[in-house]
């Protein structure tokens, strides 16, 4: 597989994981436990904003990674 198309397919893999992982924020960010409880509101925040990076990385990584010699 090209480089280009590793880059397409990653970006539209990309676009979805950050889609489904929003959504599920804005659900979890509504339970009553959470939305009662500001200092729980700041962890869960903080904690929701970066995570999506650990799953996103081996999607990058594997997006840079080089074309194979024939």
């Amino acid at each position: 597989m090209t480089i280009r198309t590793r880059k397409f397919l990653g970006t539209i893999a990309l676009l979805m994981l950050v889609a489904v992982w929003s959504l599920l924020g804005m659900a979890v960010a509504q339970m009553p436990w959470l939305a009662n409880s500001g200092l729980l509101q700041a962890i869960f925040y903080v904690v929701a904003g970066m995570g999506w990076v650990l799953p996103a990385m081996p999607i990058v990584s594997w997006m840079a990674r080089p074309d194979l010699q024939r």
